[in-house]
């Protein structure tokens, strides 16, 4: 690879800062510092476990981690959003379920967060192997700029004599036994017993009604392979939905998997036990540049499903219009699927992230992860925003989208009540009960929610539960139903009553606790740079590609300036009366393959870049009067 084409690295050579935390993992109980690291080229991966994006560079990293084994060193820098991220016990869980083999440094206090100066999950930041930092990049989708500059440095370091080739600092735990690890999502079948996805084996599991072993389907590898129960392959599968026995003897397959990391739809037939492909190339999907600057998105993608990318399905569930409702996490929208003419499309959501009801195209969500059905709406358990949303749906197609529980990207608590000041934590799954309420499985928090819309309420049906990640009601048992609860980080699946009272819960509400910036009442600027990639030219054939999108927790912290338009630079006049807030900053570029200066070949391939910010503040006299953003590394 050529040491110049599409780099990532800086204009500029800093002295790496100390890697500071509680402790460290994967290391074999090591503590690692810089000088431990000296001589490798380091990757610090600023992540959070609850966040899509950052569990997609997990994804990226591992073919770079595995091609230069001996010269580099991924560190995954732990700096949590929500309160339960900072449980080592919760973030020891996650670094085994989501398989992450390199070292990682619990920075619950984000002191190293701070000390690099990122402002968003995921950020990555490349040490060189005589502790410089030359190259600070925000978002996704940095792998090819990765491996050229890893090229450079291997090169430059070898020459000098300072790369050191060899093993790395990571020692791999001990491995889980097991029926369960870290089950997902469960669906129940005709028969009584369940399905469940067995995400951290990587296959499905189908459990007696008393919730022994029967059998699995997959090999238990992770990998993507279709075939029979003992070959087929999934990675990190999510949600399942049971087709209608009818539909299911036309199509020749019982149940739809969304088998998440493939980024597919996958079909099994449950008397074989034999896994297909339904939908989904494989290939992560992104907005491409044109429908990143339309109003009139296309919501039809076609009916060559196995053509179509798609990103990070999570839940499915079988709609009564026939179509298969998809949560896809990965664009932070709700995609439908055809099973009887393969067709593809988008149900609702613009593919913005945060929280914006209205019309179906507008809409914004933000990790929608669980779905449950009421006569023709949907309920949608929207994990980061730490909401419960309803699409409201006629004749089969989505109407508006309304939010019954949540304020924003930034705001969660366990807090019951009038569902305007309730908050949840993180929700993945959600179910209908007998009596129409809507129980929520409110990961974070360990407990299982109620929201009652006919007065508005928000009780507590279940506490002290590990991660529960989906909840259905089971109607199996003797006397009332009772809900059967997917405990994730037990690697269980548990039955617990329906209480006649729930329990009223008040833990207090919360904002994601960050550094805050100290701002100027008054004119303030924001700014955000962006350069496109070697190889790549802004695509201005229709205009400004690029766009800011400002608002700010409260609303009344910006006077003038806050909404979307085009360019990357806006000037906000904040609120002299207002102490403290977040300002939600989204920054979009539109680049397409091509020379500076030169013309855009027909059918060039194009690319979107698009951050997400909450930038807590503080006014203060003292404070900062520009505010500057990274969309991506400068080049």
């Amino acid at each position: 690879m050529s040491a110049t084409s599409d780099s990532v690295r800086a204009n500029y050579k800093v002295r790496a800062s100390e890697l500071q935390g509680r402790n460290w993992l994967n290391t074999g109980g090591k503590q690692l510092d810089l000088e431990a690291l000296r001589g490798k080229i380091v990757i610090l991966d600023f992540w959070t476990f609850c966040c899509i994006n950052c569990l997609h560079v997990l994804d990226e990293l591992r073919p770079l981690e595995a091609q230069y084994s001996d010269v580099l060193v991924t560190v995954g820098v732990h700096s949590p959003k929500f309160e339960h991220e900072a449980d080592p016990e919760a973030l020891a869980a996650a670094v085994e379920r989501y398989e992450i083999h390199h070292p990682v440094l619990d920075d619950p206090e984000l002191v190293t967060w701070q000390a690099y100066g990122a402002r968003a999950w995921p950020t990555l930041v490349v040490l060189d192997p005589e502790g410089y930092i030359v190259a600070h990049l925000s978002g996704e989708g940095h792998a090819q700029g990765l491996g050229s500059l890893i090229e450079e440095l291997i090169q430059e370091h070898e020459a000098k004599g300072t790369l050191h080739r060899g093993d790395g600092p990571y020692v791999a735990p001990e491995a889980r036994e097991g029926d369960l690890r870290f089950p997902g999502k469960a669906v129940a079948l005709e028969n009584g017993n369940f399905l469940v996805g067995d995400s951290g084996h990587h296959r499905l599991v189908e459990l007696s009604a008393d919730l022994q072993l029967v059998r699995t389907i997959g090999a238990g590898v992770k990998g993507y392979a279709d075939g029979g129960a003992d070959t087929a392959q999934f990675n990190e599968l999510q949600g399942l939905a049971v087709l209608p026995a009818q539909l299911a003897a036309q199509v020749g397959y019982d149940v739809v998997v969304a088998d998440t990391v493939n980024h597919r739809l996958r079909s099994v037939n449950l008397a074989t036990g034999a896994v297909g492909t339904l939908a989904g190339n494989g290939v992560q999907r992104l907005l491409d540049a044109d429908t990143a600057r339309s109003a009139e998105q296309p919501t039809q993608l076609g009916t060559d499903a196995l053509n179509i990318s798609l990103s990070s399905p999570w839940d499915v569930l079988y709609h009564p219009s026939g179509r298969i409702i998809i949560a896809m996490a990965g664009t932070h929208q709700i995609f439908a699927f055809d099973p009887r003419t393969g067709a593809v499309s988008v149900f609702a959501g613009s593919g913005l992230e945060g929280l914006a009801d209205g019309a179906p195209a507008e809409v914004w969500f933000a990790q929608p992860s669980g779905l449950a059905l009421a006569g023709e709406d949907v309920w949608v358990a929207d994990s980061e925003t730490s909401a419960l949303r309803r699409i409201e749906i006629a004749d089969g197609q989505a109407v508006a989208v309304h939010t019954a529980i949540g304020a924003g990207l930034f705001d969660f608590g366990f807090r019951d009540g009038a569902a305007e000041q309730a908050r949840l934590q993180h929700p993945l799954g959600v179910a209908v009960l007998p009596d129409h309420s809507i129980a929520i499985a409110d990961s974070y928090n360990g407990a299982v929610r109620r929201f009652d819309p006919s007065n508005n309420t928000v009780s507590t049906l279940a506490k002290g539960l590990k991660e529960p990640a989906d909840v259905l009601v089971d109607t199996g048992v003797d006397g009332d139903p009772v809900l059967l609860v997917v405990e994730t980080n037990t690697h269980q699946l548990v039955r617990i009553p329906i209480p006649a009272e729930a329990l009223v819960v008040d833990e207090g509400a919360s904002q994601t606790q960050r550094p805050k910036t100290r701002v100027q009442a008054g004119d303030h600027e924001i700014r955000v740079r962006f350069a496109a990639p070697k190889g790549q030219k802004l695509d201005d054939r229709w205009g400004d590609p690029t766009q800011l999108k400002i608002s700010a927790s409260p609303e009344e912290l910006i006077l003038h300036g806050a909404g979307t338009s085009t360019g990357l630079t806006r000037t906000l006049s904040l609120n002299p009366q207002i102490a403290e807030g977040v300002l939600h900053i989204t920054a979009r570029a539109a680049a397409c393959d091509g020379e500076p200066g030169g013309e855009i070949p027909d059918h060039a391939a194009c690319h979107l870049y698009q951050q997400d910010w909450g930038i807590p503040v503080l006014l203060d006299a003292e404070g900062e009067n520009t505010l500057l953003l990274d969309l991506r590394g400068v080049n």
